[in-house]
């Protein structure tokens, strides 16, 4: 069977070289051609008769898997149409022909069986019309030329989702007799499936010839695998209207789509156009000339967006058609990338018009990373090899190069940048910047990680070996060229940044992805000029830079930033000795110098739950989120999630705060791993190119690098760690922190007030929801409401839903998020439009971006657009969230807005007397808002607001699409329903009961409300849903939490939990061979304090705790030192009782001493006799002692 297989390619490719050697023409087809077609029926490429049925080529195969060689492809792509067959397939042996499109039956169906993406929507069927089109809805009303599309009047008047290489009144043709292509006149239809499992000769031909001319048809199509495909082709059409003799006056031409899913592309093959257009189009009888030509484009369909391919769509230009695509080498040739957007893959030989010209200029990638390397392809202008051209980023031009005609490719610069920038390109030192897109620059830390480490290797001192994993498909596609491996530093040792060379690591290698190294091998060198260089990157390029198209071409990749002591060690250790912590100390010294930046930073939320409701001050952390694809906390070890300050403050600060697995605040005065605030922002700072702003880089030099010279290399509690821990980069705790306010609408619509007051109001149109125009603040938040879809018994509905919010905050951009029609939201839920341009979210360093003034961002969980939140400068927060075609919006604002703040969600004072201030100040309704005619008449219907300017009201941010403006929206007469009653809503004559309403909505009217009008369960439990989420976060998540603030865990001694709210009990704990000295308990009492010390376990008064710590805070001392201090007041103690005592001892001995002494000088009355008498005369004494004592001598 092999062999018998083998022999039959051998003679196919024989025949297929004998065809090319006969080719007659530039079309392709010699008069050897008609042979080759008819009867090579062996050869599904190039044969009238359709290949078999998958089941009946798996028979035939017999297990033998056909395979494909670059010969054979070459020889099957050389054909400008794609294979149709009018023989074989079936009973009727007509092939691919469908014999129901007729002249007077224009159009069948197709069930596709698979998901077409087309223009934002997604379809699994289409209508094939004789009309020069394929369907996705009943065919559009061809009468008022030139046709418009989308449908302005639409949903007045049907606006028809279509693909048309060629939209004309069209019949079927007849044959001259003379055509080398004898298959019959009519419309040819293939539908192929499953192409990536195919191993049958046609399968395997057809996928192969779809990848590489799609491939290298348009660019971004690198990687693309068609997975289905569709083949139609339109032979030998005639234009409506003609004579009978202009029947042989046809067109041939052929749409190819193939799909993986995804991604769609649509191929446009001009075989022959001899007529443009139809009589009822103004165009000749005879001929098919003059007049309006047909169509050429895409629309969308439901008035949304259309494509029309000029300068040729209904343009006399349309000839050119034939001679302008080039794609894949045919003049007649066009494609295009259809999915979500229209992306042609063709140049644009003529300006037709500059204006709208800007914006086709086609480029892949859209995105690439701030440090340069990223290779852009471009189409937009027409190209000639000789052709000199340069692309602009922003500001900085760099060469290009010519691939084709279709095709440019720039490498993109190092740009200190970082969101949307222009990028253009010049033709021939043009300098007009007509060619125009939007490119969105990555920072490192957002840009895919295309060069890694394995972090435990990285982060060491002195590794032993480091393996550097790259992706080798971003850099070539030769996987036998050799790449070299570079080390970069970055300082900032002046105001401007500077990324310099420090080594190669090495040259030379294979693109295997995959290098392993030991770094002591190469950090041998002294480069004493690095000596002050500590964070790096590593970059993989070409060793061999290939110069093909006359430009040096050299693609980078790049490693996010890292720290360099593995390969910097040595020298420091030469320079500094104990070089970590001289490292850290001359950081500290040197962030002491620079200017204080904690003083405008937000304050952390206390709890995880207000960190995530805090929608218009915090995001999350990409490094450290809980919702992310890779939870990596390694700055922060036992964290569960983290978030950072959505914009930098006016000093260009930032603020992180990580919560633990039990939602509370982790602070640096507990451990290491708390959240720190940053002197520089993540997101940088305008003007990016200075020091400290630039993105990514400036936050790793200033905010992360020094942790692991003071922290990570030391000891947690060494001083070094502590200082940075305590001083330079503390937590903020959360005292203070105030929660945001928060107003939402949901459902038909339902309003939530700031200030908690609930009503409805069903108005038609756009409206504004919240207006700050004070000194303090200025802010605009708007919401359009729509009437949706008729009941299921065909009634309109009394009722409006929310259908997008738009938001400006003072000079910021404006971002509008919109619901897409349901066909639509097969991929995505919600257009997103910043300054009218659409932007996605879909790949991973999209997820945040940010704009003037303005971040916006989708969780990183969320894959299909449907839950969206806008931040702005002021921390105001706009949240907007879709769930099965239902919409909510959320408005967050901070205090700052108190009394500052009209609309819809009211006046924001704290009272709810005063929500419903009407535009011009005065108050509407306030003891009837249950009224809802009165909610409707007196007050909601008072905040429309138009294109118009309006100083109390705005003017419409929307971005308003195909000519529409707010009067496409408005409808001032719509009268909604005014009751909450079911009984009263829901009439007799339908199924639905009041009691089946009531029983599952309970107490909530707006269920009630949104299930009675609509008739529809899910418009209630919605409604039900949403409330509930409103109620929790408004009630639970944003409540107030008094905290204690940080309590210091003891150096060398641990806490028993790091909580701060009021009943938390901490009780402290020393290490081995430490001993607690100080309180062994605090507890957070409900005033938010700390209690007052107490006797410890150890029986300790306040006094002899005060005197052990002056300061007041528990220590851990180690064994000897307290020893030491115990003996020392041990011995004070004793002294203080023992010389009192001896003092006072003293003093009594020498008070009787003294007392002694005088008694000893003064005499008794018998001494004092005895002086006397001493000191008379002889003769007297002799008088005195004769007289006897107590015997007086008379005289």
């Amino acid at each position: 069977m092999k062999r018998r297989r083998t022999s039959i390619n051998v003679l196919w490719i024989i025949g297929i070289l004998i065809k090319f050697s006969n080719v007659s023409g530039s079309d392709g087809y010699g008069e050897e051609d008609a042979e080759v077609i008819q009867f090579r029926a062996d050869d599904p490429m190039f044969s009238r008769v359709a290949p078999p049925s998958i089941n009946e080529r798996e028979r035939q195969m017999g297990g033998y898997n056909y395979t494909i060689n670059e010969g054979t492809l070459r020889v099957i792509r050389s054909e400008l149409l794609y294979p149709f067959y009018d023989q074989g397939g079936g009973k009727d042996n007509v092939g691919d022909y469908q014999l129901a499109i007729k002249d007077n039956s224009p159009q069948i169906t197709k069930s596709l069986n698979f998901l077409l993406p087309f223009f934002g929507f997604g379809f699994n069927y289409t209508w094939v019309s004789i009309h020069g089109y394929i369907g996705f809805s009943d065919g559009p009303e061809l009468s008022d030329y030139p046709l418009r599309f989308p449908v302005e009047n639409y949903p007045n008047q049907s606006d028809p989702s279509f693909i048309g290489p060629f939209y004309s009144k069209c019949k079927i043709g007849e044959l001259n007799g003379d055509e080398v292509d004898r298959r019959r006149s009519g419309v040819y239809f293939r539908l192929e499936q499953n192409l990536l499992g195919r191993v049958d000769q046609f399968g395997v031909e057809l996928r192969e010839r779809l990848r590489w001319d799609i491939r290298e048809g348009i660019v971004g199509a690198d990687w693309f695998e068609p997975r289905h495909a569709v083949i139609v082709t339109w032979k030998n059409l005639t234009f409506g209207g003609g004579t009978i003799h202009a029947r042989k006056t046809t067109n041939t031409f052929q749409l190819v789509l193939a799909t993986d899913e995804t991604r769609t592309y649509a191929i446009f093959n001009y075989k022959e156009l001899r007529w443009t257009s139809n009589t009822e189009a103004g165009g000749s009888s005879e001929d098919g000339t003059l007049g309006t030509p047909a169509f050429i484009g895409f629309n969308a369909g439901n008035g949304t967006r259309a494509f029309e391919y000029k300068p040729y769509s209904q343009s006399p230009k349309i000839q050119n058609i034939m001679t302008s695509g080039n794609v894949n080498g045919f003049p007649s040739r066009h494609i295009f990338r259809i999915d979500e957007k229209i992306m042609p893959g063709q140049c644009i030989a003529e300006l037709y018009d500059v204006a709208s010209h800007l914006q086709r200029l086609s480029f892949a990638p859209e995105s690439g990373n701030m440090l340069g390397g990223t290779i852009v392809n471009v189409t937009g202008p027409c190209f000639k090899q000789d052709m000199r051209i340069n692309c602009r980023f922003n500001t900085i031009q760099v060469p290009g190069a010519v691939i084709d005609q279709n095709r440019a490719t720039c490498i993109m610069p190092r740009i200190f940048i970082t969101g949307y920038i222009d990028i253009f390109v010049e033709v021939e030192g043009s300098n007009d910047l007509l060619w125009k897109g939007k490119f969105f620059v990555e920072t490192p830390e957002q840009a895919p990680e295309l060069v890694s480490f394995n972090r435990q290797e990285i982060l060491e001192t002195q590794p032993t070996q480091l393996t550097v994993q790259w992706d080798t498909r971003n850099l070539t596609m030769d996987q036998t060229a050799s790449v070299s491996i570079t080390l970069w530093g970055y300082r900032e040792s002046t105001i401007n940044p500077q990324i310099v060379f420090i080594d190669s690591i090495v040259v030379g290698v294979p693109n295997n992805g995959r290098y392993t190294f030991n770094p002591q091998e190469i950090n041998n060198k002294n480069t004493p000029w690095a000596n002050e260089i500590q964070i790096g990157l590593v970059s993989v390029n070409l060793t061999n830079p290939s110069d093909p198209f006359g430009t040096a071409f050299q693609p980078v990749l790049w490693s996010r930033p890292i720290p360099l002591a593995w390969y910097m060690w040595p020298q420091w250790e030469t320079r500094r000795g104990r070089w970590e912590e001289r490292l850290c100390e001359e950081w500290i010294v040197q962030d002491r110098l620079l200017k204080n930046y904690a003083a405008d930073i937000p304050i952390c939320p206390c709890m995880l739950e207000q960190a995530i409701a805090d929608r218009g001050r915090f995001l999350p952390d990409q490094n450290c989120d809980k919702d992310g694809k890779v939870v990596n906390c390694y700055l922060h070890e036992g964290a569960k999630h983290c978030v950072r300050s959505s914009m930098p403050t006016q000093s260009g600060a930032g603020q992180q705060c990580c919560y633990d697995v039990h939602g509370y605040l982790m602070m640096t005065a507990d451990q290491k791993w708390g959240g720190r605030p940053s002197r520089a922002h993540d997101f940088g700072q305008l003007p990016w190119n200075e020091a400290n702003k630039v993105p990514s880089l400036s936050h790793y030099l200033h905010d992360v690098a020094p942790f692991f010279p003071c922290c990570t290399w030391q000891h947690e509690q060494s001083w070094w760690c502590m200082t940075y821990r305590f001083e330079r980069r503390p937590s903020q705790n959360c005292v203070g922190y105030q929660p945001p306010g928060v107003a939402g609408v949901f459902g038909d619509p339902h309003f939530y007030t700031f200030d908690g007051v609930q009503y409805t109001f069903n108005g038609k149109g756009e409206y504004v929801l919240v207006r700050a125009n004070t000194d303090r603040h200025k802010l605009d938040v708007q919401g359009r409401f729509e009437q949706p879809s008729n009941n299921v018994y065909g009634d309109a509905i009394r009722a409006t839903i929310l259908t997008a919010v738009a938001a400006k905050d003072n000079q910021s951009s404006t971002v509008e998020i919109r619901l897409r029609p349901r066909d639509a939201q097969w991929r995505y839920k919600l257009d997103v439009f910043v300054d009218q341009h659409r932007i996605f979210f879909d790949r991973f360093p999209q997820k945040v971006q940010t704009f003037p003034g303005l971040t916006v961002y989708t969780p990183t969980d969320i894959q299909n657009q449907s839950h969206v939140i806008a931040m702005f400068e002021s921390g105001a927060g706009v949240e907007v969230i879709e769930n099965a075609g239902h919409l909510t919006a959320r408005v967050y604002l901070p205090m700052t807005f108190l009394n500052q703040t009209r609309g819809l969600f009211g006046n924001w004072s704290g009272l709810v007397d005063d929500d419903f201030a009407l535009p011009d100040g005065s108050m509407g309704p306030q003891s009837n808002i249950n009224n809802f005619d009165a909610m409707h008449r007196q007050f909601g219907i008072h905040w429309a607001v138009d294109n118009t300017e309006n100083d109390n009201r705005g003017v419409s941010l929307f971005y308003q699409e195909s000519g529409k403006t707010s009067s496409n929206y408005a409808d001032k007469n719509f009268y909604p329903e005014m009751s909450s009653d079911p009984y009263t809503i829901i009439a007799n004559n339908v199924s639905l009961k009041a009691e089946s309403v009531e029983s599952f909505c309970g107490d909530s009217y707006q269920c009630k409300y949104d299930y009675s009008v609509t008739l529809n369960r899910e418009f209630g439990g919605w409604a039900k849903y949403y409330q509930g989420q409103f109620l929790t976060i408004k009630e639970n998540h944003l409540k107030s939490i008094i905290s204690c603030g940080a309590l210091m865990t003891p150096i060398h001694g641990r806490k028993s939990n790091f909580r701060y709210t009021p009943g938390t009990e901490v009780q402290f704990d020393c290490d081995p061979e430490f001993i607690l000295v100080g309180d062994r308990k605090r507890v957070c009492k409900a005033n938010g304090e700390w209690n007052t010390p107490t006797a410890g376990d150890d029986r300790r008064t306040e006094t002899e705790w005060y005197n052990w710590n002056p300061s007041k805070t528990t220590r851990c001392i180690e064994e000897g030192e307290h020893e030491s201090v115990s003996s020392a007041i041990t011995a004070g103690i004793i002294l203080a009782i023992l010389v009192p005592i001896i003092i006072i001892g003293l003093c009594i001995f020498r008070y009787y001493s003294t007392r002694n002494q005088e008694q000893d000088v003064t005499p008794s009355p018998t001494k004092k006799k005895e002086v006397e008498m001493k000191m008379l005369p002889p003769k007297t004494k002799e008088v005195r002692s004769s007289v006897s004592p107590g015997r007086e001598t008379s005289a």
